[in-house]
């Protein structure tokens, strides 16, 4: 494992578990999770390959906003899930944004499944909750995705 996957990693498990924690407490996530994770993003890139790590940190940044804006604009996930994979992108780079989704949406998918069968378990409404916090798919989706790179 490289010295730049190593920080990557525990910048995403630092970052991504005091998200997770703001997002289940209080459902939403304060601005200074994703700044925090896109600052980690070009910092570590940049250190590791100049003025091209940059790029690819901004690349990253921009792909996993424009990505999730479209599930915003549906109404689908909040505008902090949004700027969290805004974050989380810069930190995983362009080449890396694809397997972040791919994680996010795997993870977000089973949390959500797991959600229901447990409203249903408990005997309550078997209705859609109103809102899943997304931040912990986000989260785990952005370790898996630093892994299986």
């Amino acid at each position: 494992m490289t010295e730049l996957l190593q920080a990557q990693l525990v910048a995403a498990i630092v970052i991504g578990a005091a998200a997770t924690i703001e997002d289940i407490r209080n459902r939403t996530v304060p601005n200074y999770y994703p700044l925090a994770a896109l600052a980690a993003g070009f910092v570590l890139h940049s250190v590791n390959s100049g003025w091209r790590g940059a790029l690819t940190a901004a690349a990253g940044a921009v792909a996993g906003f424009a990505v999730f804006l479209v599930f915003y604009i549906l109404g689908g996930m909040g505008g902090a899930d949004v700027k969290l994979m805004a974050g989380f992108g810069s930190l995983v780079g362009l080449n890396g944004l694809l397997a972040l989704a791919f994680w996010t949406a795997v993870v977000g998918g089973l949390l959500a499944l797991t959600v229901v069968a447990l409203a249903k378990c408990r005997r309550r409404s078997a209705a859609r909750p109103h809102s899943i916090p997304y931040a912990p798919a986000i989260a785990v989706g952005v370790c898996l995705a630093l892994v299986s790179a």
